[in-house]
C-alpha cells in the first residue's frame, strides 16, 4: 500500500506536470492568464493528487482482494466506465436515489476534484458532496477494499 501510494504520488505529479505545464504554456502563448499564481489552483492540484493516490490504494486493495490482475482491471473498468455512470444517471431521477448516488466511488472522486465529464453532462442534476466529503468517502472505499483484501488474503495464504 505504501509503495502504491508513493507511485500514485509520482504518477500524479508527472501527469499534472505534463498537463498543467502544457496547458500553462498554451495559455501563456495565447495571452490568457494561467492562474498558477492563485492558491485555489494549487489547492485543486493537491486534491487531484490526493484523488489519484486514493484510486491507487483502491486498486491495491482490489488487487489483493481479487488475485487475478486481468480480472481486477476488467472489474474496475467495467464498473467505473459502464456500470457507475448508468447507476448515477438512473439515480438522478429521484431525490432519494440521487442522494445515495453521490456516495458512489466515481461521484466521490468527482466531488474531491470538483468536476468531471460526467458531472458536466449531468448539468447539475445532482448536488455533489463537498470536496472534503468526497475525499472521505473515497478514502473509506480504499480502507474497505484494503481491509477486505487483507482479511481474505491472510486466510487464503495461511490455510
Amino acid at each position: 500500500m505504501i509503495a502504491g501510494g508513493l507511485f500514485g504520488i509520482l504518477y500524479a505529479a508527472l501527469a499534472l506536470a505534463g498537463s498543467v505545464g502544457l496547458g500553462a504554456l498554451v495559455l501563456s502563448l495565447t495571452g490568457t492568464d494561467t492562474l498558477l499564481g492563485e492558491t485555489d489552483t494549487w489547492a485543486l492540484i493537491g486534491r487531484i493528487i490526493l484523488a489519484m493516490v486514493l484510486w491507487v490504494i483502491i486498486g491495491v486493495g482490489l488487487g489483493v482482494l481479487v488475485p487475478n490482475q486481468v480480472a481486477v482491471i476488467v472489474i474496475v473498468l467495467a464498473f467505473t466506465q459502464f456500470l457507475e455512470p448508468l447507476l448515477r444517471s438512473a439515480a438522478a431521477f429521484w431525490e432519494w436515489t440521487a442522494a445515495v448516488g453521490r456516495f458512489l466511488p466515481g461521484a466521490a472522486g468527482d466531488a474531491l476534484v470538483g468536476s468531471s465529464v460526467f458531472t458536466a453532462f449531468a448539468g447539475g442534476a445532482v448536488d455533489p458532496l463537498e470536496w472534503w466529503q468526497g475525499g472521505l468517502v473515497l478514502g473509506g472505499y480504499a480502507a474497505l477494499f484494503l481491509v477486505a483484501g487483507a482479511l481474505t488474503t491472510w486466510r487464503r495464504d495461511v490455510t
